[in-house]
């Protein structure tokens, strides 16, 4: 009879949903293996002098910046010298006892490895990363002992698995961690689909924005060249789903936000998928239309091109290039066949890349690799 293997799952809670996914990614990938699920949340409000004392720590450690909204109490209380170790210490308690064969952890804000048992990590961030972008306002950098201590959990974890490779280049060139022990998985996303489109779409020249934060995702930068677009496409038309922004700007349709369940038809009607976003740790919303086979144009930040090969799967561009921008948005629109192989490219990388089933192979892969050598 085959011995049975136990491993830990640790996360802050449920949410967000790759965090569920992840573990039903891992489950799959490991049926020999039995998981134990352990949330760090529940273990913090266990205590009252904890959350006191944390309390505590987050206002003389971000109070000034809490006071001028630069980031909110929550993310401030997540991110004190006191909560990591207070973690760190009911983590180890909690591991104890049971003998796991590994542990494995959601994102890098808490570290629960263990000595002696081989430690996997899986996130979509490192804070340092935020350095990267033009717009990253120093005064939100966390304390030097808390970002002294992250660079711990990457230096301990046996693995670190990653969502895109400029995560991966943070976690090696700003954290000083060997290349080996990094890895790039991507993530899976439940965008997917196969469904039958209509290839006249590619001909309707509709762009698509979808995106919350219309600053931050690159709104702005899209109407000045959307305008510049009309000049030429004068039957153009842009949708903007997620925000509202206040625009007075020929054949132009505001939406907000929408179900999901309903974003999809408006992927099926566009000819292009346009977000140039400033700041992208990872972006989902590119899977989706990869997986709707809509071309993409957007600006190379973050996580954005491992998802746009310019010339393959749509148009990548620099930051704050209006002029680029709306000549790619012209060239598509004017171009359907392009539009169709781009998005026929597009379609492929997602269902190569983008599946959980694949990233939870990945990491089975490396996760016994690492381990035969442990």
């Amino acid at each position: 009879m085959a011995e049975v293997r136990h491993a830990a799952f640790l996360r802050t809670a449920d949410y967000p949903p790759a965090n569920q996914s992840t573990y039903q990614a891992l489950k799959a990938a490991f049926p020999d293996v039995t998981f134990d699920l352990i949330e760090v949340n529940p273990l913090l409000k266990r205590e009252l002098a904890i959350a006191a004392r944390n309390t505590l720590e987050t206002v003389r450690s971000y109070g000034s910046t809490i006071l001028r909204r630069k980031r909110s109490f929550r993310e401030g209380f997540m991110h004190t010298s006191y909560a990591f170790k207070t973690i760190q210490r009911l983590l180890r308690q909690q591991l104890s006892r049971q003998t796991y064969d590994f542990t494995f952890q959601m994102q890098s804000i808490f570290d629960a490895s263990q000595p002696g048992t081989p430690h996997f990590l899986y996130t979509d961030h490192t804070h340092l990363a935020n350095l990267h972008y033009p717009d990253f306002d120093h005064a939100k950098l966390y304390t030097r002992d808390w970002i002294e201590l992250e660079r711990s959990i990457y230096h301990r974890a046996t693995m670190s698995f990653v969502r895109s490779s400029n995560i991966a280049r943070s976690i090696v060139e700003q954290y000083g961690v060997p290349p080996e022990k990094v890895a790039c998985v991507y993530a899976g996303s439940n965008a997917l689909t196969d469904k039958p489109f209509n290839e006249a779409k590619y001909a309707s020249k509709q762009i698509l924005f979808v995106g919350i934060d219309w600053e931050r995702k690159g709104g702005p930068q899209l109407v000045a060249a959307f305008r510049r677009v009309l000049e030429q496409h004068p039957d153009a038309g842009l949708t903007i789903i997620g925000c509202t922004p206040e625009l007075e700007l020929p054949n132009c349709r505001i939406l907000g936000r929408l179900p999901l369940h309903e974003v999809a038809a408006y992927y099926e009607q566009a000819a292009v998928f346009c977000l140039p976003t400033r700041i992208e740790p990872f972006g989902i919303v590119f899977v989706e239309a990869m997986s709707h086979r809509l071309p993409l144009v957007a600006a190379r930040t973050g996580a954005v091109p491992d998802f746009v090969l310019d010339g393959q799967t749509g148009y990548l561009l620099e930051l704050d290039d209006v002029e680029g921008l709306a000549r790619a948005l012209g060239d598509l629109l004017g171009n359907p066949e392009r539009c169709r192989a781009f998005g026929a490219a597009a379609h492929k990388l997602a269902l190569e890349r983008y599946s959980w089933e694949n990233v939870g192979r990945a990491m089975r892969r490396h996760i016994e690799a690492s381990m035969s050598q442990v």
